[in-house]
């Protein structure tokens, strides 16, 4: 749905962009042509019934054949012109949109301070936002980790961003910062933690869900990651006991800046993958970020033939597989 956003500056300078455009408008369109275009914008923005709409004069254009058609859209004492371009012969309608190449938040995630694996110094770089709670999440992980990291191996680096659906998963929030307080020491302890959550999210939950047992499997779990790292345990502990949340909401809102509303979700330099989808689609996309960034891919995977299915004396191929 067509966002109506106004502030007064806008609204002034609306105005007078407004102004200035009349000086060269074409004349007002014909009613029954004005009615198409109206009805037409309704349609393809899916505006509901009390946003009004009104179409402006035609203007003189950049693109050949067609003029541009200034469109006010209404509601609730709020307005926002939006330029359409009408072509000169008044049968098509189009909409010309800008994005600004430079500040795409997408290529300005932060990693500083996050455990990567991987190569270091890898030109592609998968950001996951994950939820460890999640079993979505816990999918995207199983097809990363092994195969796509053994298949890339130093070509690529992975980071994981918080990202803990706290109205859906309700210790999602402090396996996170379980995680953190391991990842403030040693990024390996972080990732075993992490291999770890994923594979047996189940048995943090249990038969019988109890979210403080859950918590207390959670830290119990990360007290012996961090034994067997040989961590700091005074540290560990104490950043356990104070669950201090507040560098995991910024990932969280990081995550809402970028617009991403469930988990997992990859960034590939860049490039979105909203949701687990299957592994091969992953390499595709992970296949063109190293071939911008100068790299060739390794080699497809090659698919074992079928094996042939055995007929049986007096029987046809086709009889045998079911045809």
């Amino acid at each position: 749905m067509l966002r109506i956003n106004l502030v007064a500056c806008l609204l002034l300078l609306c105005l007078a962009v407004g102004c200035k455009a009349q000086s060269n408008s074409q004349g007002p369109l014909d009613p029954s042509l004005t009615r198409r275009v109206e009805v037409m914008v309704r349609s393809q923005y899916s505006l509901p019934s009390d946003y009004d709409v009104a179409v402006g004069a035609p203007q003189p254009g950049n693109i050949s054949g067609y003029n541009k058609l200034p469109i006010t859209i209404s509601h609730d004492g709020k307005s926002q012109v939006v330029d359409f371009l009408l072509s000169t012969d008044g049968t098509r309608l189009a909409r010309l949109e800008t994005f600004n190449l430079t500040n795409d938040p997408a290529f300005n995630i932060d990693i500083s301070g996050r455990p990567i694996r991987g190569n270091p110094d890898a030109k592609v770089t998968v950001i996951n936002f994950d939820d460890l709670e999640c079993p979505f999440c816990a999918r995207m992980h199983a097809e990363l980790f092994p195969s796509t990291f053994d298949r890339y191996q130093n070509m690529v680096r992975f980071v994981y961003k918080d990202f803990p659906l706290t109205q859906l998963h309700p210790w999602a929030m402090h396996a996170a910062v379980d995680a953190d307080c391991l990842a403030a020491q040693n990024g390996t302890v972080y990732w075993n933690y992490v291999d770890y959550l994923h594979a047996h999210g189940d048995e943090v939950t249990g038969q019988d869900p109890n979210l403080q047992r859950s918590f207390n499997e959670l830290d119990r779990i990360a007290r012996d990651e961090g034994t067997v790292g040989k961590l700091d345990m005074t540290t560990l502990n104490a950043c356990i006991a104070k669950q201090d949340e507040s560098e995991v909401r910024k990932s969280m809102a990081e995550a809402d800046a970028l617009g991403i509303e469930g988990a997992p979700q990859l960034f590939v330099n860049g490039e979105r993958i909203d949701g687990a989808i299957p592994e091969q689609q992953v390499w595709d996309v992970i296949d063109r970020a190293l071939r911008a960034a100068g790299e060739t891919p390794p080699p497809p995977v090659a698919t074992p033939p079928s094996a042939p299915v055995p007929v049986a004396p007096g029987q046809s191929a086709s009889e045998s597989s079911g045809r």
